[in-house]
């Protein structure tokens, strides 16, 4: 059933036209998410900002603009990481090297049960990265085939 449903999509991607900026590549990375939370100080009335909170998981794809995430939960601790206004740290494994993108989730959707068991899926958009890393990202896309 995902197969007929991800054909409908891409058949209607050719009919509208693909509004993704750019292009998709498959690639397997680890990926660990890390979410700064901001408390209420009891005593102040201001924020604290909490220790970062983790999760770990992979890419299924990944573009220049963004990433596409799997993920055993939506939760770290007691937050959702696909919550509003949140920006998520996320270290990605490259083959060569480790880098540090900051992204915010635009979309997320349940994954079936499988062998591998269930998980979510979470869409990302890159927000920003130093140069140094997105010089690295950028090369290693260079080396991918388009999705």
């Amino acid at each position: 059933m995902p197969e007929l449903i991800r054909a409908i999509a891409n058949r209607l991607r050719e009919i509208v036209g693909n509004r993704r900026r750019a292009p998709r590549y498959l690639a397997h990375l680890e990926a660990g998410l890390a979410l700064s939370i901001s408390l209420p100080h009891a005593n102040t009335g201001g924020q604290v900002t909490g220790q970062a909170l983790k999760l770990e998981g992979y890419t299924r794809d990944i573009s220049a603009t963004g990433l596409a995430l799997v993920v055993p939960s939506i939760r770290i601790g007691g937050q959702y990481v696909t919550g509003e206004n949140r920006t998520l740290e996320i270290i990605l494994k490259l083959p060569t090297s480790m880098i540090k993108v900051r992204a915010t989730p635009v979309r997320y959707s349940p994954l079936e049960e499988d062998a591998a068991g269930t998980g979510y899926l979470i869409g990302v958009q890159i927000v920003s990265m130093s140069n140094e890393d997105r010089t690295r990202f950028d090369a290693y896309l260079e080396t991918l085939t388009k999705a």
